[in-house]
């Protein structure tokens, strides 16, 4: 992973999952509890990533449009 990623590509569901990493960190320090903090590590893994539940990029929507995705004139022929 470069710099680039980290500080590339941020949008609401990334920043909601640092947000709640954050905050899941803080209560698994303050309850002791080694289940919210996997939790937290878990968000905190998935914001600093820019991943999703599927793995690297699995479930992720490409940022970029390939030019080969343009719409071009389509030709009809009639059937009879």
């Amino acid at each position: 992973m470069n710099i680039q990623t980290l500080l590339t590509g941020w949008n609401f569901m990334r920043g909601l999952r640092l947000v709640l990493g954050i905050i899941f960190l803080i209560q698994a320090f303050q309850i002791h509890d080694y289940m919210v903090g996997a939790f937290a590590l878990f968000f905190l893994f998935q914001a600093v990533t820019n991943t999703g539940c599927c793995g690297v990029n699995g479930c992720a929507v490409p940022t970029k449009k390939a030019k080969d995705d343009l719409v071009q004139d389509v030709d009809f022929e009639e059937v009879k």
